[in-house]
């Protein structure tokens, strides 16, 4: 534990011994954990697609090609860039955004916590290792689903989507968090559950942990080489406190 009260992790011993590469992880201090939101702690995609179709229809813009288990594989990436490449027309971002936001708890009750998660974040307190959540989602959004779901009090910082500020993958908002929270990027673990959130942590200079449980299959998120995968956020009680 250092001076400010902060007790250190090691990544040992390892959560995955089935990996050699795993197993050779540096000995490297950890003293934060930034977490991604949806397919990582809340289990949401029912509630995104559902409020999407909303508002898409509230639009009058055809969705006869919005295939649903394909839009489950792009959840985390900026709605400009999946309507992109669903081929569908929305003229006006900015009033699609509002509508979507409007009516997202209209289907709340959709979304569940996955299993495990208040049990690992209140482990984590108990350890004083710092905690953030990372996500695409605006900050006001994204605050009114941390406080829906009673996890306020386990986060040093919540960071949705600002203004000025990139989206995963790039660094930015993660070497903010890290200097909102005075610790290094190095000292950090990204855990999500897609390439953004495990090129976001890499970009930054962070150690990167991928969940298998989430929007994205094993094998994707081994092609992007994280440091650590999991099957259960529980598996980060077996780090080395």
């Amino acid at each position: 534990m250092n001076a400010a009260g902060v007790k250190y992790v090691n990544f040992l011993p390892l959560l995955n011994p089935k990996n050699q590469k795993q197993n050779m992880i540096n000995n490297t201090p950890i003293r934060h954990i930034c977490f991604d939101l949806d397919g990582t702690l809340v289990k949401s995609h029912i509630t995104i697609y559902k409020t999407t179709l909303k508002a898409l229809n509230d639009l009058n813009i055809p969705v006869d090609n919005f295939d649903e288990d394909k839009f489950y594989q792009r959840i985390g990436h900026h709605f400009e860039d999946i309507f992109e490449e669903f081929k569908i027309p929305v003229n006006d971002f900015e009033i699609f955004i509002n509508i979507y936001k409007n009516q997202y708890f209209n289907f709340i009750n959709e979304s569940a916590l996955y299993n495990g998660i208040e049990e690992t974040l209140e482990y984590l307190k108990s350890k004083n290792v710092l905690t953030s959540l990372l996500t695409t989602k605006g900050q006001e959004q994204a605050d009114r689903i941390i406080d829906y779901f009673k996890l306020r009090k386990y986060f040093n910082l919540v960071m949705g989507r600002r203004n000025g500020i990139a989206h995963k993958p790039s660094p930015e908002p993660l070497l903010f968090i890290c200097k909102e929270l005075n610790v290094k990027p190095e000292e950090t673990l990204m855990v999500g559950d897609t390439e953004l959130d495990i090129g976001c942590g890499k970009n930054a200079g962070s150690k990167t942990c991928g969940v298998t449980y989430g929007y994205r299959t094993k094998k994707a998120l081994e092609e992007k080489e994280p440091d650590l995968i999991i099957d259960s956020i529980k598996e980060l009680k077996n780090l080395n406190f």
